[in-house]
């Protein structure tokens, strides 16, 4: 796990500062698909030492890989708070869930969510939390008084990722990266704009909650003027291929100005993750698109690399695929989980030299 540099004051903003009380437990409710257990995944590998359990209202539920336990148990292993980690397509916590999150409340456990509906606000739970003196902490909540975006070039340098589907890499890829540039000896600070990514650095603006005028506003206050060898590292969201959230993708792209940008790709995937209508975008196509909109507001912007998620590639075939993308891209590709970003931060020095 890499200790997220804090993000700078906000220009004028107040800044987003999340905090919750740990350890803690991921509650994944009745989900069957991995890619929507993308919080408690991020959490349980981002923030191990944190985490102490998973629960899951049946044996059907996606596992995370991390012990089941009950209320008292998770009360017994010193738990304090119980963290939503799966997320349903829309950001609402299904009703199904509520009685689970509220016997939790009663025992006194803090309740945690990155999700678009506040936690208040369900049957319940706020007279639950009450009682047990637990404290209801909604994380995708974006700061008072996001400007409309100027596009003004700023000081400093940027590196986006962004991604052929969602869920497919953006946030891993962005924090392993802010991680390996530090370890270079090079000045950099990860930037969250998920929940997922503000719980685990303790800030960000969560931008797939800012009202759609002001989110290239929002890009431009989460990664400020800073000194010209500083890199922020700044998590993508959404896609540019997405019919339902590529608008998030357009405004963070624009707004964040990136210098240089990653594509994150899960390889084994044919179509957007519950759009079947819709075929992934290949990778150069992807970076077409994310050159032609980038120029909007930096025309120097460029592609440094391609991170592929390979955890369900044959280990026997692994190699081959890396090289089959770097062949086609003419860019080093990697999976950040198993041999990090160095040859993406080698390409970054090459192509920004200081």
């Amino acid at each position: 796990m890499i200790s997220a540099n804090p993000i700078a004051p906000m220009s004028g903003h107040s800044e987003p500062l999340v905090e919750f009380a740990t350890p803690f437990v991921v509650f994944l409710g009745d989900i069957s698909a991995q890619t929507y257990a993308k919080t408690a995944l991020g959490l349980i590998q981002w923030r191990p030492g944190e985490c102490v359990g998973q629960m899951r209202l049946s044996t059907a539920t996606f596992d995370a890989g991390v012990p089941d336990v009950t209320v008292a148990a998770a009360k017994a292993a010193g738990a304090r708070s119980v963290v939503i980690g799966s997320a349903a397509v829309g950001g609402i916590v299904p009703a199904s869930w509520v009685p689970a999150l509220c016997e939790a409340a009663r025992a006194g456990l803090d309740i945690v969510a990155g999700m678009h509906g506040r936690l208040a606000a369900l049957p319940g739970l706020a007279e639950a939390a009450a009682a047990g003196g637990a404290r209801l902490v909604d994380v995708r909540v974006p700061p008072p008084g996001l400007p409309v975006g100027t596009g003004r070039k700023r000081t400093g340098r940027r590196v986006l990722t962004v991604g052929t589907d969602c869920a497919c890499g953006k946030k891993y890829t962005a924090l392993q990266l802010a991680a390996d540039l530090q370890r270079a000896g090079m000045d950099a600070t990860f930037r969250a704009t998920g929940q997922t990514g503000i719980m685990i650095a303790g800030r960000g603006v969560p931008i797939d909650a800012v009202v759609s005028d002001f989110v290239t506003g929002a890009a431009e206050v989460l990664s400020p003027d800073a000194a010209p060898g500083h890199w922020d590292v700044v998590e993508g969201q959404g896609s540019l291929f997405h019919p339902g959230y590529l608008q998030v993708t357009v405004g963070l792209l624009v707004g964040s100005q990136p210098d240089a940008f990653v594509v994150c790709h899960d390889p084994l995937r044919t179509h957007i993750a519950s759009w079947p209508d819709f075929a992934l975008p290949s990778v150069p196509e992807l970076i077409e698109r994310t050159i032609l909109l980038g120029r909007l507001t930096n025309p120097g912007i460029r592609c440094v690399g391609v991170s592929l998620n390979t955890s369900k590639v044959p280990s026997g075939q692994r190699a081959a695929l890396l090289a089959r993308y770097a062949d086609e891209t003419g860019l080093p590709c990697v999976d950040p989980l198993v041999e990090g970003t160095g040859a993406i931060v080698s390409e970054i020095r090459r192509r920004f030299p200081a």
